[in-house]
């Protein structure tokens, strides 16, 4: 086996058809191996929340066929956690089985951000937060990373929907692209630096993303410094020799040799640069050296099955939310006047469809660990689901059963999403429970003294229709092969709910302003919605949720006081990690029982010149507090943080002014406010001849020596002028100044032309 020192040695002795070959993988799930030079494959597997390795002698998808490996909750589970060391240990235990199975590179996480609560694929994505996600991802990707097994960080980007995904153009402003969509990946490259990107199907703004060279190497490389290696997403290569050019390293699988065939004559012919052809070639081999392991046999000992089981209970349990808890329903002191309906408590939602589907080292429903605590416990399916023991039982027959069984009793009620509702390769079209699900809640509603949802879910459902008639709603997500343990532990008060939203419940679809353009028509879908995603949208339109971003219930309660913040003032030497705000509270149970809070800290800007929301999260914490307890927390925040993308600059801007600082449990429950007067250098965009005069006015210098010119004017009809571009004047008022009289001008003021966007 080589090592990287190697490659540039190994490199000269390949011909051009072997380094072509290079390019894409030797099967669909190995890189190509070139026996001469005693190259090895490199193995990728699926597995963002668990190891999906293809069983030997499965199909190419291995969608049901893939080896028994630790379940964990889906990303839209792990995300409400809010719990970044958790994730570190989630990552580590993947890796621990990646290495198991011979596996050097794990295809995930995948962390597009969810603009629409309709993607099929939101349950594999953490958030419609790029801030929450990013940190988040950061920590499951520095996990991995940790114990030597590759991470293919992905879609990238704006891989936002499932609908005509391989051929989709989304067309991003330039400011929406670089706040909303790429940050994401930013963040996780500067903290965890994966070691592989995997590039997206759809085009932005005209092109494919595995040839777009402003993407792969002018923003990837040149400006976020990224080392790793791109690869394709599988089946995204269209023109290949224009992918190398771009900065597209890996594609995946085989193309049985044809575009290693393109590109071989491209370089021939000088279509294409061989030093382009090297220096992904370079990528591949670094790659492998890094990451490739002999397979080692399967043993009890490689790792530590029940060990990794419990982790995956303790996130399980960690990732649910409460949502709801009338009259403290929850916890239940006893379960023997407890009924348990719905078919999901007896055949478990856990986990998504598609390339993330894992076969689960073990598996338990909720029905038998709650008979294992309460032995006995009566259960009634209520509804039929497609793979259960009842899939083809009347639906009213199971329905009065339940009911009748719900009868002065208290409900556990199992609902959820069946699994063909939400999946890789097609969208949602709403966003409700099932109808018989609901007719199942009112029937039951009727009867029964209390009623207690649970929820199995993979992305939001709407709540608003049916939670009148549920005293408390659990949501679990897609749990993994612990949830059923979690609802145990959860619903009997062993453990309290910590877990808090990363996405907003809302009252109903159209509350989200991208509907407006989910999933666009005739190939092409706009983000008109710009910068307002999830709760930011919701807020500017003054739509109030169901469950706002960040909420979450426990068993007891907080009390936060003392709001502190000190602000530095800002140099233009100021590098964008340097640390701007320094916020400092305390959290305080005031309960009688120990919980887990979640401070959110959240930034406003009531004076800005450009649109921003009305507030975004940009720190929190998890703080574990015993009955009574107190603790200070800091939170800081660095110069990036505060910036905006600005687009006359194309850079991260600040702007002086008012800064409100919030500290709250949810984005729409503040607890502590305080504004602050951030002192910066003033945002002025460059003069230019298409700058208004309102511009000019705001440079004193410049102004004085435009003013004369509009002598003319008179100050009761200056505002005629404000919006004015200066090169209109000469074409429509001769009193004013000249085309050659604004030239000088401009090159008084030292103005530079505005840079041309690459977008």
């Amino acid at each position: 086996m080589f090592t990287e020192e190697q490659v540039p040695e190994l490199l000269a002795q390949l011909t051009l058809e072997e380094k072509c070959s290079l390019l894409s993988g030797s099967d669909f799930w190995h890189t190509q191996p070139i026996e001469r030079l005693e190259i090895p494959a490199l193995m990728v597997s699926d597995g963002p929340h668990g190891l999906r390795k293809q069983a030997e002698g499965a199909d190419d998808m291995g969608l049901e066929e893939s080896v028994p490996a630790t379940c964990f909750p889906t990303a839209a589970a792990l995300a409400s956690t809010w719990d970044a060391a958790l994730l570190g240990e989630v990552g580590r235990a993947l890796a621990e089985e990646a290495k198991t199975q011979g596996v050097g590179v794990i295809l995930g996480p995948g962390v597009n951000l969810k603009r629409s609560p309709l993607c099929g694929r939101n349950f594999e994505y953490f958030s419609e937060d790029p801030f929450l996600a990013g940190e988040l991802a950061a920590a499951l990707v520095s996990g991995i990373e940790s114990e030597g097994v590759g991470t293919s960080l992905k879609h990238f980007a704006a891989n936002n929907q499932e609908t005509d995904r391989m051929r989709i153009n989304a067309r991003i402003d330039e400011r929406t692209l670089r706040e909303m969509y790429l940050s994401i990946f930013e963040r996780i490259i500067e903290k965890a630096r994966p070691a592989t990107l995997m590039c997206s199907y759809n085009r932005i703004n005209n092109t494919y993303s595995s040839e777009n060279h402003w993407l792969l190497t002018e923003v990837l490389r040149d400006e976020w410094g990224f080392d790793g290696l791109v690869m394709t997403d599988w089946g995204a290569v269209h023109d290949r020799a224009a992918g190398v050019a771009a900065g597209l390293d890996l594609e995946m699988p085989s193309s049985r040799g044809w575009n290693d065939q393109l590109v071989a004559e491209a370089v021939r012919v000088g279509a294409l640069a061989e030093s382009d052809l090297d220096r992904v070639v370079t990528r591949v081999l670094q790659l492998v050296a890094r990451y490739h392991r002999e397979m080692q046999q399967t043993s009890a000992d490689s790792f530590d099955p029940d060990a990794h089981h419990e982790l995956a209970c303790r996130v399980a349990t960690r990732s649910a939310v409460l949502l709801k808890n009338e009259d403290t329903a929850l916890p239940l002191l006893e379960l023997d006047d407890v009924v348990v309906i719905g078919e999901m408590a007896r055949t478990p939602r856990y986990q998504g469809a598609g390339s993330s589907q894992v076969n689960p080292t073990r598996l338990d429903s909720a029905l038998n660990v709650l008979r294992r605590r309460y032995p006995g416990s009566p259960f009634e399916p209520g509804y039929p689901l497609p793979g259960s023991p009842v899939a083809d039982s009347p639906a009213e027959h199971l329905l009065r059963k339940a009911q009748s069984a719900a009868s002065c009793r208290t409900v556990l009620l199992f609902l959820g999403l069946p699994a063909e509702d939400e999946s890789e390769g097609y969208d949602r079209q709403h966003i409700s429970l099932p109808a018989n699900h609901v007719a199942l809640l009112h029937a039951v509603r009727r009867t029964a003294d209390t009623v207690i949802v649970l929820l199995s879910n993979g992305a939001a459902v709407e709540t608003a229709s049916w939670e009148a008639d549920a005293d408390a709603i659990l949501e679990l997500w897609l749990g993994g092969q612990g949830c059923s343990e979690a609802v145990a532990r959860l619903v009997t008060g062993e453990e309290s709910p910590s877990g808090r939203l990363a996405e907003t419940i809302p009252v109903k679809l159209e509350q989200h302003p991208s509907q407006l353009n989910f999933p666009g028509e005739a190939g092409e879908v706009r983000y008109g919605e710009g910068i307002f995603v999830g709760y930011r949208g919701l807020q500017q339109l003054g739509n109030q949720p169901s469950y706002p971003f960040g909420h979450g219930l426990t068993y007891t309660t907080f009390e936060f006081s003392d709001l502190q913040a000190e602000l530095a003032t800002i140099t233009d030497g100021m590098s964008p990690g340097d640390t701007v705000l320094t916020t400092r509270f305390a959290v305080t149970n005031t309960g009688d029982r120990s919980g887990v809070a979640v401070p959110q800290l959240y930034l406003g800007y009531p004076d800005s010149t450009v649109v921003r929301p009305l507030r975004e999260l940009r720190g929190f914490r998890r703080v574990e507090l015993e009955p009574g307890e107190t603790t200070d927390v800091e939170v800081q925040v660095s110069r990036r943080e505060l910036s905006f993308w600005d687009v006359h600059t194309h850079s991260w801007r600040m702007e002086p002014g008012r800064l409100r600082i919030e500290i709250g449990v949810s984005v729409e429950d503040i607890k502590l406010c305080i504004e602050k007067e951030l002192s910066a250098p003033p945002l002025l965009p460059p003069l230019t001849e298409w700058s208004t005069v309102t511009e000019w006015k705001r440079r004193p210098a410049a102004w004085e020596k435009l003013r004369p010119f509009l002598a003319s004017f008179g100050k009761e009809s200056e505002f005629f002028l404000l919006d004015l571009p200066v090169c209109k004047l000469p074409l429509m008022f001769e009193d004013t100044l000249t085309f050659d009289q604004l030239a000088e001008l401009l090159v008084e003021v030292g103005t530079t032309p505005y840079p041309t966007s690459t977008l």
